[in-house]
């Protein structure tokens, strides 16, 4: 074994529930997933599985996320006349 990582919770301080365990070879590993899963420890049975990696992120367009290339939504479209107070707007509307 290299090392051992229990998470805890952010508000309590209390672990998490689970471990992070690192092992120097696969050989070790592998049997220690094998002698120790499903075993009992307290009146609980354990869950001992080997981690795997997340799957790759795409980079694309997301709903609701960030896109660089997106106009941003404050950003005033083409108008074809000046932007001007509301009762600037009343008054040209009364004058025409």
């Amino acid at each position: 074994m290299v090392s051992v990582t229990v998470p805890t919770d952010r508000l309590t301080g209390r672990p998490r529930g689970f471990a992070f365990v690192e092992m120097s070879t696969d050989v070790e590993a592998t049997a220690a997933v094998e002698r120790l899963n499903g075993t009992e420890l307290r009146g609980r049975a354990l869950r001992v599985d080997t981690a795997t990696d997340k799957p790759a992120r795409s980079f694309g367009p997301r709903p609701g996320g960030f896109d660089p290339g997106a106009r941003p939504a404050f950003a005033p479209r083409n108008r074809s006349r000046p932007k001007g107070s509301r009762r600037n707007l009343r008054a040209r509307k009364r004058s025409l």
